[in-house]
């Protein structure tokens, strides 16, 4: 398998990213929570869909979490951790997009996927930059941005909180989403699919998905499938072939 690394410069600094495969859809795979760009390769999610990366139907573009200076710090209200984090957001819009623009050949559709705060990740850039990213496979997330932190939360946090800002999408913005972008929310009913939340929050928004009629599925495993790596490797190979 092809594998190549790139570091991306933009004006919030440089970032890199990791390559899999020679041809194929674009997909940008979001680290579960501060994790790094060997994410998906050491946690056997890569090798999960070799057989489509292979095959020059995929093209994964594998990118770093800046969570442990933002979201993941516990020490600062949950407004600051979504202030710190815009400087990751226009990393990936400034740098890792345009990379894959030009990767590709021209602009197109990238799916974006991710577990755990991945999945958060995943759901948010497809929700607020659908233009780019018009299917997320999202896996075991937990889309209150409110629950995970403390003190002040302010704009910065509500323009990152699934569960708030989707409830109240109306008009012609949420009608172009409705033609534009496509979910999918996978969550086990195993261990610590429950004590994260991710299991109770998956649920929460794919109904209000569901009452904002924003096309996505809602695809939950039993109890045999954990808040885990081994979880996430079955169900990106499960979803994936479908769309590439």
């Amino acid at each position: 398998m092809q594998i190549r690394e790139h570091t991306i410069e933009t004006a919030s600094g440089p970032g890199k990213m990791l390559v899999f495969g020679h041809w194929g859809q674009p997909l940008l795979a979001f680290p579960s929570e501060a994790g790094n760009i060997r994410d998906w390769e050491w946690n056997g999610m890569i090798g999960a869909v070799s057989d489509l990366v292979e095959a020059g139907r995929v093209k994964i573009y594998a990118v770093p979490s800046f969570d442990s200076e933002s979201w993941s710090k516990t020490d600062i209200p949950t407004e600051e951790r979504a202030r710190r984090h815009g400087p990751y957001e226009d990393w990936i819009m400034h740098g890792a997009v345009p990379f894959i623009f030009e990767d590709q050949g021209g602009e197109t559709g990238i799916t974006v996927a991710g577990p755990s705060l991945g999945a958060v990740h995943a759901a948010n850039f497809c929700l607020k930059h659908g233009h780019y990213f018009s299917r997320a496979i999202c896996l075991s997330g937990m889309y209150d941005v409110a629950s995970l932190g403390w003190g002040e939360y302010g704009d910065a946090a509500y323009f990152n909180d699934p569960l708030a800002y989707v409830a109240n999408l109306e008009g012609d913005h949420l009608s172009w989403l409705r033609g534009q972008i496509s979910m999918i929310l996978v969550v086990g009913s195993g261990q610590w699919e429950d004590t994260t939340g991710a299991n109770e929050s998956t649920h929460r928004f794919g109904a209000l998905l569901a009452e904002k009629a924003i096309p996505h599925e809602m695809d939950v495993w039993d109890h045999n499938w954990p808040h885990d790596w081994p979880s996430w490797r079955a169900q990106i190979a499960h979803h994936l072939p479908r769309f590439v």
